[in-house]
């Protein structure tokens, strides 16, 4: 359950549930919410699942784990994934090097799944696994003066300035970690970080101090990174092999060790993939699931889609056969075949680029 419920009902929010948690969907109005952030800065509190990894081995257990190198510098995070044995994505993660512990952020839904899971594996290691969730509170702060607006409210640290490192500082008289954002709204972004009981105060500080911001819910969060081409974890990568999802920024594939060879070969695949995530304009907006054809063939199915405030038109994100022609496709919206395009992602470019934009390597 989000940490301030009672705080978010007297801005006008109503809620929705993510990974059976239950979140902001919307202050209303979010076609002009989702402009404010795109021109100015927005405030979202997002509702992590919250690890924290303790004891002398608790890198290499992680990092031995995951598909991505764990940093070995306190103020640094990765992005990373974890896989089943047929290569498959059943967890996405940030885990940020804290000094004597990391911090391990997944999605709500997956939190129990992983604790129980890594505490069934440490075996003679020295590594405690322990579920803070209820701890602390992390709100995003996105924006093209989502810098300007973290310099106007944190004290004792300057904002960080590469993707995934974090400063520790306050705000009022809360301590707060802060981490520059990975880019998945397409704009510059930060997470802040906080005790759950300075959650409050804290996102006063980020609404109301210094530069003003404007709360957002997840409605508006679903439109900012599809605009960005953003793949999320329940929507576009659950279940799927990396390298059909395009997210290779989240693979070290120098590692190898992660889950076994056979995986990793089937991961990394210099080939083409079967499937590639791509961009679509569409004349209705279509569920997701909506299937795409060439001609009379289906060739894919649509994550999801929205009606874009900023292009102002629906907009949506399919996976199609790697060798779909991007001309003449289709996609059925109430029974009905509507026109499609393939277009380049992002939809909208703004002030970073997402780091999950899909990349797909050449085949030799």
């Amino acid at each position: 359950m989000t940490v301030l419920q009672d705080v978010h009902e007297d801005h006008g929010a109503t809620f929705t549930e993510r990974g059976g948690r239950r979140v902001v969907d919307t202050y209303g109005r979010p076609e002009r919410t989702h402009r404010a952030v795109r021109k100015v800065v927005g405030v979202c509190e997002f509702g992590y699942g919250v690890l924290v990894v303790d004891g002398d081995d608790r890198r290499e257990f992680v990092d031995n784990a995951v598909s991505n190198r764990v940093p070995a510098t306190d103020g640094q995070g990765c992005y990373a994934l974890l896989l089943d044995p047929q290569g498959a994505i059943t967890t996405e993660m940030y885990v940020y090097n804290a000094g004597e512990r990391l911090l391990v952020f997944v999605p709500p839904s997956r939190t129990d799944a992983v604790a129980e899971d890594w505490e069934s594996k440490t075996f003679i290691q020295d590594v405690s696994i322990r579920d803070a969730t209820d701890d602390f509170a992390v709100f995003g702060v996105h924006g093209p003066k989502a810098t300007e607006k973290i310099a106007s409210v944190l004290n004792k640290a300057a904002s960080p300035d590469e993707h995934l490192s974090f400063v520790r500082g306050s705000m009022v008289d809360a301590g707060v970690t802060v981490v520059r954002g990975d880019g998945l709204a397409g704009e510059e972004g930060y997470e802040v970080i906080c005790a759950a009981d300075a959650a409050e105060d804290v996102f006063d500080t980020l609404v109301n101090r210094g530069m003003n911001a404007a709360p957002f819910g997840y409605r508006t969060w679903d439109t900012l990174t599809l605009e960005a081409g953003t793949p999320l974890f329940e929507t576009e990568l659950e279940g799927r092999i990396p390298n059909v999802a395009g997210v290779r920024n989240a693979l070290d594939f120098e590692k190898g060790c992660y889950v076994g060879q056979e995986v990793v070969s089937r991961v990394e695949n210099r080939g083409r993939p079967s499937q590639r995530l791509v961009g679509l304009t569409v004349e209705a907006v279509p569920d997701a699931g909506a299937a795409v054809f060439a001609g009379d063939s289906a060739v894919g199915e649509v994550t999801r889609a929205v009606d874009s405030p900023d292009r102002e038109e629906p907009i949506a994100l399919a996976f199609v056969d790697f060798e779909t022609d991007a001309e003449d496709l289709t996609v059925r919206v109430a029974g009905e075949d509507v026109a499609a395009s393939v277009v380049d992602l992002p939809f909208v470019d703004g002030s970073d680029a997402s780091a999950r934009l899909p990349t797909y390597p050449a085949a030799e």
